[in-house]
This record gives structure tokens, C-alpha cells and sequence, in this order.
């Protein structure tokens, strides 16, 4: 750590202003708690943990809907490898495997076309979360099945968009957010005005920061000086990678290929505007239209406060099965299930260094 960033923290520490911060990115919340971010703060300065890990806020009823598709005898669902253990109502895609269903793990969504094409009298269906990161790639990947003719290749799309869920955030009077860390990731696709409008409309500050701890307490430097100042607007401490124009290329692929639809959140409910699914030119690649999927009501696993820690309104270690009934090894719910958890980077690090 630096002589810059330590002098930060004794400045930190001599501010004495009090405010609760929220990261909004599963990556943050597992490099805040690796490096003991958390434990060398002032106790004046609070990091909560948001709606950053796109795992964890795929809803429980769109897991059950992608369980129950890939048990179609002539479905083959393609999913990313986080995806499989997280629970539904009735199980996971894991144990959806172990009974027959054909389930295949990927690395990257273009990997869908070669299944694709090495099944034709099959249905391939690949199951897309993830934010304006990930996004992108499944437009490209849709594209490309359609200039190959792939018409055995559909999408059930469950991505999110995270400038919307933020705006849910900072109208919930129940949550008490005085800035946040913003996703440095998510920020490459689109940039830094999104945030800058938020900041205004809500007058919070916020900071697209970094992953190296560095990064991150420079990061809430910038959230204190504007609080101490008494401003709100959105900062690029990220420059190496982000743009603050982001990437345009990656922001037409998703206006080319979707539009914005409401969406369940986990925990959070149905939020406007905030997912994406296939607009008018590629609709016969919407899983949800081929198959006739009709998506169940969200319902809660008994006993998790995965919902209550997704929003910041509760730490992880305060869910009464954390370390009991919800460990790495046998989770309960989805912020234990992925890497990028808040469980369980908690877990991980904050606990057992404890």
C-alpha cells in the first residue's frame, strides 16, 4: 500500500464524518473483502454491499423456469459454470444434471453456435445473465446465428441493466446510501454518464473505481471529499481502463439486438426497465416466446437474507444460517453460492480470518 493511500486513511480517519458507502460489483465485494478493507476503515465510514453480483440477483422463479426447460427431452441448455449450484424452488441445475437433463457448461456464449451446429435436430438454449458487461457477447453470439441460419439456437435472457436497480436503491427509504463505489466493469460498456445523472437526480456521489485495494480507498477518498464538500457528481478514479465515453461499439450491438423489459430482481422484486430481451428483429431467438415459458412467482427461500443483503440492509454474517446451515460447501442461498457473493466473500476471508 502506498504512502498516497495511507495518508488518505489518516485523513479519512480525521474527517469524522459519518456515512454508510455501498460497492455495486460482485468483484468489488470480493476485493474489499480480501484485502481487509473493511477492517482497517474508521468506524465513522460504513461499506455496505449492493446489487453487484449478477448470480445472486437472478431471481428464484427464473431458475425454476430454466430447470424445467432444460428437462425438455430435446433441450440442451448451455449455461456458465456459477449458474449450476444456485438454487431454485424444487433444486438447482446441478441436480437437474444428475437426474438427465443435458446441461453443458461454458466459457463464453460463442461457444453455443458450435453446440448448435453439432445438434441440429436439437434445441440449444443458452441461459444469459449478467450485466452491460456480458451483455454484449450474447447480442454478437444471436447475430452470428443468424447469419448461419441457426434456427435450433435461442436465449433465455434474464440480464440486468445496473443504472435502473440504483435508482430502485435510492428510493427505498428503508436503505441509507450516501455514495457509492461503482463498477469499474460494468462502467467499460458505459462510461460515466449514466452515473453522472443519478448523482444529480439523487444528490449522491459516486466513484467508478478500480479493483486493486488502492484503487478502492482512493476510491472512497473521492466519495469523502465530496461529502465533506457537499457535492454529488460521478468521478473516473478507474482511467486506465474506462472510457467516459465507454464503449459505443459494445452499447449498439445491445440496441441492435435488445430492448428494456421490467425484470425480477432477487430480493428486490420487479424493477422497470431494468432487463433486456430480444426487440422485434430477433425475437425468434427469445427462449421465453419458442418455448412458451411462463415465469412462476418469486418466493423465498425460508431463512435466507439474501434479498436483505443484496440492498445493503443487512450484513451477510447477520443471515441467521450463515456458517450454520449456508456454508461454500453446502449453500442455501445464491450470495454463498457465487464466487462474487457477498456470503461468500465473507465467508471466504472476513470469517475464517476471524
Amino acid at each position: 500500500m502506498n504512502s498516497n493511500v495511507l495518508q488518505l486513511m489518516e485523513q479519512m480517519k480525521n474527517e469524522k464524518i459519518n456515512c454508510s458507502l455501498m460497492e455495486v460489483c460482485g468483484t468489488h465485494t470480493m476485493a474489499i473483502a480480501k484485502s481487509g478493507i473493511r477492517g482497517i476503515l474508521p468506524d465513522n465510514i460504513r461499506l455496505l454491499t449492493g446489487p453487484g453480483c449478477p448470480v445472486c440477483v437472478t431471481s428464484q422463479a427464473d431458475i425454476d423456469a430454466a430447470i424445467e426447460l432444460s428437462c425438455h427431452p430435446d433441450v440442451i441448455l448451455v449455461t456458465f459454470g456459477d449458474m449450476m449450484r444456485v438454487p431454485g424452488s424444487k433444486g438447482s441445475l446441478q441436480e437437474a444434471r444428475s437426474q438427465g437433463a443435458d446441461i453443458r457448461i461454458v466459457y463464453s456464449p460463442l461457444e453455443t453456435l458450435e453446440i448448435a451446429r453439432e445438434n441440429p435436430r436439437r434445441q440449444v438454449v443458452f441461459l444469459g445473465i449478467g450485466f452491460e458487461t456480458t451483455a454484449p457477447t450474447v447480442a454478437a453470439t444471436v447475430q452470428r446465428a443468424d447469419q448461419l441460419k441457426l434456427k435450433n439456437l435461442s436465449v433465455y435472457s434474464v440480464h440486468k441493466l445496473v443504472p435502473p436497480v440504483l435508482r430502485a436503491i435510492f428510493t427505498d427509504k428503508t436503505v441509507q446510501v450516501d455514495g457509492l463505489i461503482c463498477p469499474g466493469h460494468v462502467s467499460v460498456v458505459t462510461g460515466i454518464y449514466p452515473f453522472a445523472e443519478l448523482a444529480v437526480q439523487f444528490q449522491k456521489p459516486m466513484v467508478i473505481t478500480g479493483f486493486d485495494p488502492e484503487d478502492i480507498l482512493q476510491g472512497i477518498a473521492l466519495l469523502i471529499g465530496q461529502l465533506k464538500s457537499g457535492e454529488a457528481k460521478a468521478e473516473l478514479q478507474y482511467r486506465r481502463a474506462v472510457r467516459p465515453e465507454g464503449n459505443p461499439t459494445a452499447r449498439q450491438l445491445l440496441t441492435q439486438v435488445f430492448e428494456p423489459v421490467d425484470a425480477l430482481w432477487r430480493g428486490l422484486g420487479a424493477i422497470p426497465a431494468s432487463g433486456l430481451n430480444f426487440n422485434i428483429h430477433y425475437r425468434d431467438y427469445d427462449a421465453r416466446r419458442r418455448f412458451q415459458i411462463e415465469v412462476g412467482n418469486e418466493t423465498e427461500i425460508p431463512g435466507c437474507s439474501c434479498g436483505a443483503v443484496l440492498s445493503g440492509k443487512l450484513e451477510p454474517d447477520q443471515c441467521p444460517l450463515f456458517g450454520n446451515a449456508c456454508t461454500p460447501i453446502q449453500p442455501v442461498g445464491p450470495c454463498m453460492v457465487s464466487q462474487e457473493g457477498a456470503c461468500a466473500a465473507t465467508y471466504r476471508y472476513q470469517l475464517l480470518r476471524r
